[in-house]
Parts: C-alpha cells; sequence; structure tokens
C-alpha cells in the first residue's frame, strides 16, 4: 500500500500545491486539508480533498484525519502545526500520528515561542542574537536601552514576515509594540478577512487577541534560509539558500541562491536533537558582514524549498517519506543545476520584469497545468517552460473530491 500523505493549510500559500506534486512525485498518495479556493484543489496530483473551515478548524482536522487515515500529516503553515498540537492533546487515539508527523509534541511550546526558542538555541551553542519577551512598554523602553537601535520587534503566531517590525527610534518601538501587541484594530482585521478571504481574522475583529512580543537585537548581514527533513532527532535532508530576493521587505523569499554551509546544517542537527525533531521544518539565519551566520527565526513546519528536488541528501520529500516507508522511490530527478532559484508565484508577482525571471530557474509547476494556470492573473501569459525540467506522471486521482 502506498505511503499515505495528508498535506494541512490554513492558508492561501501556493507552497501546499507544490508539495502535492513532490509527494506523489515519490510514489505517495496525497490528499489535503485547504480552504475552499486553495491551488491545492487544482492539483492533478491530489488523489483527495477535505474542505478546512476557518470556524470550526479542530472538527476540520479530525474529519480530515479520519478519512484519509494518513501514515503522516505534513503541515504548511504554523496555524496548521498548532492545529496539530491541540488535536493530539484532545484526541488520544490522534497523538501518535501527531507524533511521527512532528516529533516530540512537548518541545512546540518553546519551538512556537521566539524568545525562548532562541535561548534554547543559544543555550545549544549556535550564535544567534539575544531576544527577550516584551509584556509591557516599560519592559520594552528597559530593554532598548540594553540593545540598542535598530532592534526587532516580533509577534508570537504570526508569520510569512509579518509581526515584525525594524525599529530605529522609541516612538518607532513603541507604536510598534502597541500595533503587534493587540493584532491590529477591529477594522484592520475587518479589511482582511475580506481582502485576503480568511475567516480567521474576522474571529480576531470579535476576539481581540493578546499576543506574546519579544524584543530581538537587530544583526546586519544578509538573510539566508534553510530547509530539512528529520525523523525522531535525526536530519535525513536540507536545503541551504542564501536569500537574494524577498517578497516584501522583511518579507519570505522570492529568489534563493543555493549554497553549501556546516554552520547551517550544525545548527539544524543541533535542533533537530535537543526537540526531538520529525517532519519538515525551516530556520531562517542573517549571514554577517564576517560571514559569521546568526539565528534568528525558525518554521515549525513545511516552507516553499521543501518540495524543491535538488539530488540526494537534498530532496526533503523523498527522504522523508523512505524514513517511514523504505521501499518508497529514492530522490527524484534534480529540477536544476542552476544554483539561482526564482519561486513562483512568488518571484513572478513581486516583479513581472525582475531580471531574476531571466537568469534563475524559474520553479513553476511545469506538470501541474491546472495549478500553473490558477497562479495567474486571467489573461496573464504562461510564463516560458524551461526544456530541460522534468515532467511527473501523476499518482493522484484526476479529478479530487472534496469534503
Amino acid at each position: 500500500m502506498a505511503l499515505r500523505i495528508l498535506l494541512s493549510t490554513t492558508v492561501h500559500w501556493p507552497a501546499a500545491a507544490r508539495l502535492t506534486c513532490a509527494f506523489a512525485g515519490v510514489g505517495a498518495r496525497v490528499e489535503g486539508l485547504f480552504p475552499a479556493g486553495h491551488l491545492m484543489g487544482k492539483s492533478r496530483f491530489l488523489a483527495a480533498g477535505h474542505r478546512y473551515n476557518p470556524l470550526l478548524p479542530l472538527a476540520s482536522l479530525d474529519a480530515a484525519i479520519a478519512r484519509s487515515r494518513p501514515d503522516l500529516v505534513v503541515p504548511c503553515d504554523d496555524r496548521a502545526t498548532a492545529h496539530l498540537i491541540v488535536a493530539a492533546a484532545r484526541q488520544p487515539r490522534t497523538r501518535a500520528l501527531v507524533e511521527r508527523s512532528l516529533g516530540r509534541l512537548e518541545s512546540y511550546a518553546v519551538l512556537t515561542a521566539r524568545d525562548r526558542f532562541i535561548a534554547a538555541a543559544i543555550a545549544a551553542d549556535i550564535a544567534a542574537p539575544q531576544t527577550v519577551r516584551i509584556d509591557s512598554e516599560r519592559e520594552l523602553d528597559t530593554a532598548l536601552s540594553r540593545s540598542g537601535f535598530p532592534a526587532v520587534l516580533k509577534a508570537d503566531a504570526r508569520w510569512g514576515g509579518e509581526g515584525v517590525a525594524i525599529v530605529r527610534t522609541r516612538d518607532q518601538a513603541r507604536g510598534a509594540f502597541r500595533r503587534l501587541s493587540t493584532g491590529g484594530s477591529r477594522l484592520r482585521n475587518l479589511a482582511r478577512a475580506l481582502n485576503r478571504r480568511d475567516l480567521h481574522f474576522l474571529r480576531d475583529a470579535v476576539h481581540l487577541p493578546k499576543i506574546r512580543i519579544s524584543l530581538q537585537q537587530f544583526v546586519p548581514g544578509q538573510p539566508a534560509t534553510m530547509a530539512f527533513a528529520c525523523r525522531q532527532g535525526r536530519v535525513v535532508a536540507s536545503i541551504h539558500m542564501d536569500v537574494l530576493e524577498t517578497v516584501r521587505p522583511n518579507g519570505p523569499a522570492s529568489v534563493m541562491r543555493r549554497i553549501n554551509c556546516p554552520e547551517m546544517e550544525a545548527a539544524a542537527a543541533r535542533l533537530a536533537e535537543r526537540f526531538g525533531l520529525s517532519g519538515l521544518h525551516g530556520l531562517d539565519f542573517i549571514r554577517d558582514p564576517d560571514g559569521r551566520m546568526h539565528l534568528i527565526e525558525m518554521n515549525p513546519r513545511a516552507t516553499p524549498a521543501s518540495a524543491l528536488a535538488l539530488g540526494a541528501g537534498h530532496d526533503l520529500v523523498a527522504a522523508l517519506a523512505g524514513t517511514v516507508a523504505p521501499e518508497m522511490h529514492g530522490a527524484r530527478p534534480t529540477v536544476t543545476d542552476n544554483p539561482v532559484i526564482a519561486l513562483f508565484p512568488q518571484e513572478w508577482r513581486r516583479n513581472p520584469a525582475s531580471g531574476w525571471l531571466r537568469a534563475a530557474y524559474l520553479d513553476a509547476p511545469w506538470d501541474d497545468p491546472a495549478v500553473l494556470r490558477a497562479s495567474l492573473e486571467p489573461g496573464e501569459p504562461v510564463p516560458e517552460h524551461p526544456p530541460a525540467a522534468p515532467a511527473l506522471a501523476p499518482r493522484g486521482r484526476p479529478v479530487p473530491s472534496a469534503h
């Protein structure tokens, strides 16, 4: 019987649709839990789709698990990870599945708190900027007196580059603290709910959340990132990247250059062992002017680079699948030898005239035409297909169902 994967996402990020193709490419049966209108529902590699209701998130997850009976659940955003942790606590029969998917569940109380995570990283001898929890403007002023300017304010339970503010004055810091700690005004959350088609913000508009805030020392330099797959505290595959472009300032990467970085690899190995991690995860770094890497953040879920097939030891999906089902296919054909990779549609949306779209390998879903077309605006031309891009045969049903 094929390995059964349930991809879970609560936001309209394209990475989940790419993982559908990636896991199907190693012979897995892939089902998805996603909100209405998600790109994943267009994928020809999807065996079955399950509707995610943002007003009934845990019921949606429970139903999808019951119907799909997965061997692994792969969360594609931070909220999806949080839902899995809660589901494991509420449903004892679900706990074994979630532990197999994520690793030691007790670790996530630290992994999802920015200040506690960085403290644990420093304790593991990983270079990282001091990060402290801030509960009031008085504490903020005290912390700024120690850290100096610029400084970085970060909100827990925010992702994709949101909930981050680089501040250069005390007035900026106080304003950012007030904004981040309340999650925005009711009017702003209502606008988000409409503009982003995301009812999670409607809940925030009704009950303004109180959000944990941290102050992190600013590290000048170039952003870098890594994605890695692990099983029971052991890293089994990884990809290291310098970030060349981001979707927006302080936002997620849109163009990356593949590198080999022992510092990143050592950090991932220590954290995986320390926290007993399983599944797909990401780490964000800053390379300072002297070339030293500083860990600034962890993404406890699959990141966009997770779907890339870059050869043995660098194909996260194949490596993860092989830890659960050793009979699975090995690494998939390498998609490109070009070390510079432009993510699609991120870089396409950031700047359609970007020079990176010609110089880099454009990681578009060439073998999943409906996903490719749905990523474009009506009437927008399809990007040119690179001749070297491999085509995969679909392994899911041609027409997914939705529950």
